[in-house]
């Protein structure tokens, strides 16, 4: 059971010296031009600085992952043990680069230490590392098991557990590791959890396992970035999409754009179709894909190497991309929070951005669904005339036909005749009475029947 406590609220202008922030975070947030928190790092700072159970809800790009940062490392102190204090869980190898990254910047002028530990990476190093000591140890859960089980780990220290995007870490399938690591914690500890949504899943976690959790939301999941101008085209199928999609990249104006898709084959698919257009102009990432590759494809949208990167939901939850000017939904996904999470990597840090779907006869439904939690509608605009519409349809672009078989009603208990129903005719054999007439002649002679068994 956990304490509901919504904050949606007319913001307060504050900065960072107001929130009780030592010198030497100060410093390092003055490198970083940072001078106002954002409204769930205000909010969460004293609820993670008093050590109770939180929730902290927020939309994708507002800052949350500082927002656990801050007062755990305002709390933590210099310490030489080789056990780590604080454990950070993230669903993807990307998050946890990312967090530990942050958590450099913001220990320029203390001596604490981070360390990342993911899948992918070389597990003998990873495990020399944890060896030699570490402070804060950011992890996905099965590499995080992995190593602990060969007893070189050991979480009796840990005093702050923080989950972030756990909606994203459930959708991955990793409920079974988070339990069992929640076996191998101790019990005493503070439990931080941080996402832009709440589903169902995540509610019952929550009820599990986080008691008396303050959940401080700062923004309804479901409402849209203002930053972001919202659209879509109906587009009938994949080839007509691509022809869409190549005709906006030739854009001056689509300078930086995410093309989302749905599953890592049709994203190599998507890459191979486009890339001969924009040569060493795009690149591809997905879960398939090298820890190296993934890292350098990043690398190379980041610095504008490439204008457009093509991915899976992955990186909306793994990295944090800045200066994104479009994100190009080429499938619709099915869930809402998976929208959210694509559309805010745009129209960030006081940017404005632009959200273009693609949406076909089949994703129509998810459209309807995505607008109902928005409360708002996605303005649907005409295919510019010079885009070719294809006649070829592949299985996922045709809806699914409605069948046309006459379903048998099955018959109630009232009609149903049950075992013990009369039998057919065919099945009613009258006994002809030669086994009883066989046994009486044998009766009056005096012998006994004997009766042969087949073996």
């Amino acid at each position: 059971m956990y304490l509901c406590h919504q904050l949606f609220f007319k913001t307060t202008v504050v900065n960072f010296e107001e929130l009780n922030i030592n010198k030497a975070l100060l410093n390092a947030l003055h490198d970083l031009d940072y001078m106002y928190p954002t409204p769930i790092q205000k909010e969460a700072f004293s609820v993670v600085m008093s050590g109770r159970n939180m929730i902290g809800v927020a939309q994708t790009g507002t800052g949350k992952t500082f927002a656990y940062l801050l007062p755990i490392l305002r709390m933590l102190k210099f310490s030489k043990q080789r056990d780590p204090r604080i454990l950070i869980l993230a669903p993807t190898h990307e998050l946890v680069i990312q967090i530990v990254n942050e958590i450099d910047k913001l220990t320029t002028y203390s001596n604490l230490r981070a360390l990342a530990v993911f899948g992918g990476g070389n597990i003998n190093k990873q495990k020399q590392a944890v060896y030699d000591g570490t402070d804060i140890l950011v992890a996905t859960p099965g590499r995080l098991l992995d190593i602990a089980y060969t007893g070189i780990l050991s979480l009796k220290s840990i005093q702050k557990l923080v989950i972030d995007e756990v909606d994203e870490m459930l959708s991955l399938g990793f409920r079974t590791q988070i339990n069992s690591i929640f076996g191998i914690l101790p019990p005493k500890r503070q439990n931080l959890m941080f996402s832009a949504t709440l589903s169902p899943d995540v509610e019952k976690l929550i009820s599990n396992a986080f008691v008396n959790a303050v959940k401080v939301e700062v923004a309804s999941h479901g409402t849209p970035l203002e930053r972001i101008i919202q659209k879509a085209y109906h587009v009938p199928n994949f080839n007509t999409k691509v022809n869409l999609l190549e005709e906006m990249l030739l854009q001056e104006d689509f300078k930086k754009v995410l093309v989302f898709v749905k599953t890592k084959k049709l994203a190599d698919r998507l890459y191979e179709q486009i890339n001969f257009r924009l040569p060493d102009k795009l690149g591809v990432i997905h879960s398939n894909k090298a820890h190296n590759t993934r890292l350098n494809a990043v690398k190379n949208f980041e610095n504008e190497n490439f204008k457009a990167l093509i991915a899976t939901d992955i990186i909306a939850r793994g990295m944090d991309l800045a200066d994104v000017s479009h994100v190009i939904n080429f499938d619709l996904p099915e869930t809402q929070g998976d929208y959210m999470h694509r559309i805010g990597r745009t129209g960030r840090a006081d940017n404005d951005g632009i959200a273009i779907s693609f949406i076909n006869e089949v994703e129509e439904e998810y459209r309807q669904n995505i607008e109902e939690m928005m409360r708002m509608e996605i303005p649907i605009f005409d295919l510019p005339d010079t885009v070719e519409i294809s006649g070829e349809f592949s299985e996922e672009d045709k809806p699914k036909e409605k069948s046309n078989k006459q379903l048998v009603k099955a018959p109630s208990i009232n009609q149903s005749k049950g075992a013990f129903h009369e039998k057919s005719d065919k099945n009613k054999k009258k006994n002809s009475g030669s086994a009883s007439r066989h046994k009486a002649k044998y009766k009056k002679s005096g012998k006994k029947i004997k009766y042969s068994r087949k073996r």
